[in-house]
């Protein structure tokens, strides 16, 4: 167990939540539900809500506002007033089935397809339970302790002259450099690393050592965090919601162990991309995927108030939401804004919701976040020219206008931990379970993004003095485009933003001013300039961009018209020139003057809640 977590799981602590007001008679909590309140400041809203009878139940600082319980005739009377913006809040679901048939057909071709590059014949026979935490929980995790985090060391700016990625120590004899005398119980390579550049930067000593990496999600299995504090380690954990701190649902421990897992696989390789980072976790989402924007928005605000404490540089946010507003009134939107102007990384998954156009999640709608695709080597880690975009990937353009997702990353089969007693998603789908106890594989974007956040950790070790834009910018200047037999863009900038995730260059980039050009995320979150981006759609129903003269690029890769061929693969060429440049992500004033063919999907004018349809993972077959 040490073995696993002696690196990513650094200084036990957890902080629970403030604990919310009493809770209403049940005559008052039946007439009352839960909206969001937004004014000119958190103690204007408090002073609004109170002057009508509501109950406040947590103050949202980040938006500048609160979330409070009204009564119908309570929000009517805010509504007149016309000073505040009212968002109704309500219960917002995961969905954990997979979005194609279980047939015959899908089952052959899960049977059919190769086995992994480095990987063995799978067997019946698990790991010794070293391998992973204890999968029993613990009753002392009902009473987080609330002892205070050690600031931690500033990182280093000079290369180290050995690897410092964690040992995988002796006792694990099963892990092994050499692809030719593997056992059949052994760790299967975690080929994403090797595909994104991440093996040869552990080679010169970069695994994230001093940057801390924020996960907000659905947890960690008590037992991990106990351990933690057992160990002295560089855990926080806090649970947003107020309830016991753990992953019932397994997702949050996927996703943070592809950020930082440090078992060594076969090829001698960390699971994780960033097994040295310390990490804070952040729980506000329950077994089912279950949540609301209050419990996220204040999960968000925690985040900010303690990032300085806790060096928090990067955030993974592997959840989407359907928009049902313009970017700047979305609540979730501005939270992740004001983290960005506050110098926090945001990385996002664009939503398991593709192929189809627009279909970009909330928050990863945001203009200025990085918002992460997925693409997939299927199946065959040493043969580039089969790698393709997965089928399920969310696409833009944003109902803005904007270019979405930024960046692809390997989000097919990638292997994570869970807890197979208690993790919901381990339960549901036990056939995803690998020969090596607690190893779990899934696909999908919540993958693709903490695989970009774990290399985002890795650039700010070796430059902690990136901005958050200077690091988009380099992402995407070393991203690798996926091209045709031509060299011309085989997918549209809509469908791969940039290209596939190249973290050695982007360690290595000295790029600048190549990303948000053209937006100011201080006058957006002022309310006095918001802005489109540089996509239009046809009237035939296609999507172009357009240049900063507000001409058409007539240039393969800029149009599109929403098909999508997902049997074909491509190369993936660092050399491509973009001729335009990144045009594609520039923003501009915006003025009303995008008119999409399918309309909007909201009205502007409603209260509805901008959450039902908030998730953190949609289940999609492995790809």
């Amino acid at each position: 167990m040490r073995r696993m977590l002696s690196r990513w799981l650094l200084a036990a602590t957890v902080a629970c939540c403030a604990p919310v007001l009493a809770q209403p008679t049940a005559l008052d909590a039946a007439a009352s539900r839960a909206y969001i309140v937004q004014s000119r400041g958190t103690q204007s809203a408090v002073r609004i809500v109170k002057r009508v009878g509501g109950r406040i139940t947590h103050e949202l600082p980040i938006i500048h506002g609160v979330s409070a319980m009204l009564t119908p005739a309570q929000a009517a009377r805010l509504r007149q007033l016309g000073t505040v913006d009212l968002f109704a809040d309500s219960p917002v679901k995961a969905q954990w089935e997979s979005t194609r048939s279980d047939d015959a057909d899908s089952a052959a071709r899960k049977r059919s397809r190769p086995t992994r590059s480095g990987a063995v014949a799978p067997s019946t026979t698990t790991q010794s339970a070293s391998t992973a935490p204890p999968t029993t929980t613990q009753s002392t995790s009902t009473a987080p302790s609330t002892t205070t985090l050690s600031a931690p060391t500033a990182p280093s700016t000079t290369t180290q002259s050995a690897p410092t990625a964690p040992s995988s120590t002796a006792t694990q004899s099963t892990s092994t450099s050499s692809r030719d005398a593997v056992p059949y119980n052994a760790v299967p390579n975690q080929d994403a690393r090797v595909e994104i550049g991440a093996d040869r930067l552990g080679a010169q000593g970069f695994n994230g050592t001093g940057v801390t990496v924020a996960v907000l999600d659905s947890g960690l299995p008590p037992s991990w965090v106990q351990y933690a504090d057992t160990n002295n380690l560089g855990l926080v954990a806090y649970s947003a919601d107020g309830s016991p701190f753990q992953d019932l649902s397994g997702h949050g421990s996927h996703v943070t162990t592809v950020v930082a897992n440090p078992i060594r696989s076969a090829n001698g390789q960390p699971l994780g991309i960033a097994p040295g980072v310390r990490l804070v976790s952040v729980k506000a989402f329950d077994a089912n995927g279950t949540s609301t924007y209050t419990t996220v928005l204040n999960a968000l605000n925690w985040i900010l108030n303690n990032r300085a404490a806790n060096n928090i540089r990067v955030l993974n946010v592997s959840f989407a939401a359907k928009p049902q507003s313009s970017y700047w009134n979305d609540p979730i939107d501005q939270a992740v804004m004001r983290l960005w102007q506050a110098g926090v990384v945001v990385v996002a998954s664009a939503g398991n919701w593709g192929p189809a156009a627009q279909t970009i999640g909330v928050p990863g709608n945001t203009p200025y976040i990085i918002t992460v695709g997925a693409m997939t080597d299927n199946y065959a880690p040493s043969n580039p020219l089969s790698w393709r975009l997965t089928s399920f990937s969310s696409t833009g353009p944003t109902f803005e206008g904007f270019v979405k997702p930024e960046i692809l990353a390997p989000g097919g089969h990638i292997i994570g931990l869970m807890d197979p007693t208690t993790a919901l998603l381990a339960k549901l789908h036990p056939t995803f379970q690998l020969p090596v106890g607690g190893l779990y594989i899934m696909s999908g974007t919540s993958q693709a993004a903490a695989i970009v956040s774990g290399s985002v950790a890795l650039m700010l070790q070796a430059d902690p003095s990136l901005t958050p834009d200077t690091v988009k910018c380099r992402l995407m200047a070393s991203a690798r485009p996926a091209v045709d037999a031509n060299n011309q863009l085989a997918y549209s900038v809509f469908q791969q933003g940039a290209g596939e995730l190249n973290v050695y260059d982007a360690v290595y980039s000295q790029r600048t001013g190549c990303a948000n050009a053209g937006l100011n995320i201080a006058s957006d979150l002022a309310g006095t300039a918001h802005f489109g981006g540089p996509a239009h759609q046809a009237a035939d129903g296609s999507y172009y961009v357009v240049d900063q003269s507000g001409a058409q690029i007539n240039q393969q890769g800029y149009l599109w018209n929403n098909g999508y061929l997902w049997n074909s693969g491509y190369l993936w060429n660092n050399g491509y020139l973009w001729n335009s440049g990144y045009l594609w992500n520039n923003g501009y004033l915006w003025n009303n003057g995008y008119l999409w063919n399918n309309g909007y999907l909201w009205n502007p004018s409603d209260t509805v809640s901008p959450a039902n349809t908030s998730a953190i993972n949609m289940w999609v077959d492995q790809e």
